[in-house]
């Protein structure tokens, strides 16, 4: 194939990729998987990755390599659905990038660059999983976890440090960074509420002992600061717990912000575990009031969602993780979610059927005897109502 034809294709795959249709798969009534990713790596424009100079890539070779897209932060923006991707390169380098659809569910494409985030502090060795926050002060801010080497470990090349970084924007082209938020633990799964809360802005929190590890962290905590340029976490409590013995025993971490409904605070979260193939990542929801975003009103036991089918394989297999989710007007929600480290998809539902999952699945009782008295008592409700 000489360099014409051998860019014709490339640019045939890559257009009829992108205006691949997508379709629902009916499922467990709480909401709909759609059949096909929605972002993958071949998205990436070819002009991040390719030279289409001929004199100086006669062989039309990728020249920097895409490797994931995943862990999108999500939000409504004029009139487009639009994600705050995680691109990851070869390099193991992750970068945010701006995806676009006119829909929601497919088309999606790719803003020109990517988004060049300017440094705080000591450069990041990385950057990824942003949450976008539209908050009620004016700005976007976008809260993601930043990467540096631990430099108190020098001769362990794995050892690294986590640490909440900031930015805003109007635009979401160009973004002002602001200090990291300042914590006695370090911190990943930060996430802005949309509101103040008593005047004050609040964040859901991960604090942790390690990079990995949430060691004594008891899971996704609370915490109000007077603001966001150099937010300083000087209380925190645990909202959401860990728990042994259930989806969010190792470790767990807020997700998007939550979507306000008329019966309180819809999250959206995700929980790991240990098993025999390493940790396993799934989602969860939970519900908080109203008049208190820090009070957990109603929690589902068990999982939301899990890798299913080809979903759990990837770079890092049997994980989903949610940072983005957007609620339409008319109730409709899309749900953001990427499987194994890999790809991105969406999933739909509606807040008055979230609510509902939140308000009427039986809580976890912590012990098989519980679980067994609720079946039967659904077993109970349903006489009569069987197949005839």
């Amino acid at each position: 194939m000489n360099y014409e034809k051998r860019l014709d294709w490339l640019r045939n795959n890559h257009r009829a990729l992108i205006e691949k249709k997508n379709s629902p798969i009916e499922g467990n009534g709480v909401y709909e998987r759609w059949e096909n990713p929605i972002i993958t790596a071949d998205h990436a424009p070819l002009e991040w990755r390719y030279d289409l100079d001929p004199v100086r890539n006669p062989y039309l070779m990728e020249r920097i390599g895409v490797h994931a897209t995943l862990n999108s932060g999500a939000i409504k923006w004029n009139g487009k659905y639009v994600l705050v991707v995680r691109v990851e390169g070869n390099d193991r380098k992750s970068f945010f990038a701006v995806a676009e659809s006119p829909n929601g569910v497919d088309n999606f494409k790719f803003w020109p660059r990517p988004i060049t985030m300017p440094e705080w502090g000591e450069p990041a060795t990385n950057v990824y999983d942003m949450r976008l926050t539209a908050h009620e002060d004016g700005w976007i801010y976008g809260i993601f976890c930043v990467e540096r080497k631990d430099h108190s470990a020098e001769g362990d090349l794995s050892a690294a440090t986590a640490a909440a970084g900031v930015a805003r924007t109007k635009d979401l082209v160009n973004w002002e960074r602001l200090p990291d938020i300042q914590s006695t633990s370090q911190q990943r799964n930060v996430v802005l509420h949309p509101e103040f809360v008593n005047g004050k802005y609040a964040l859901y929190t991960r604090p942790q002992d390690g990079f990995i590890d949430a060691g004594s962290g008891g899971g996704i905590g609370w915490a109000l600061v007077d603001t966001m340029e150099g937010a300083v976490i000087k209380e925190e409590k645990i909202i959401n717990l860990r728990h042994y013995h259930t989806i969010k025993e190792v470790k767990n971490g807020e997700g998007p912000h939550p979507i306000k409904t008329p019966k309180g605070w819809l999250h959206l979260a995700h929980g790991v575990r240990g098993c025999a193939s390493g940790l396993r990542y799934v989602l969860y929801m939970y519900m908080t009031a109203l008049d208190d975003p820090s009070r957990v009103i109603a929690e589902p036991g068990g999982f939301f969602m899990v890798p299913e089918g080809w979903e759990y394989i990837g770079d890092v297999m049997n994980v989903l993780f949610s940072n983005g989710w957007i609620a339409d007007p008319d109730g409709r929600v899309f749900i953001y979610y990427a499987s194994s480290d890999t790809r991105m998809h969406v999933a739909t539902s509606t807040v008055d059927r979230l609510v509902d999952y939140c308000m009427n699945t039986p809580a976890d009782g912590f012990r098989t005897g519980l679980s067994v008295e609720a079946i039967n008592r659904l077993i109970d409700a349903n006489e009569g109502r069987g197949d005839k």
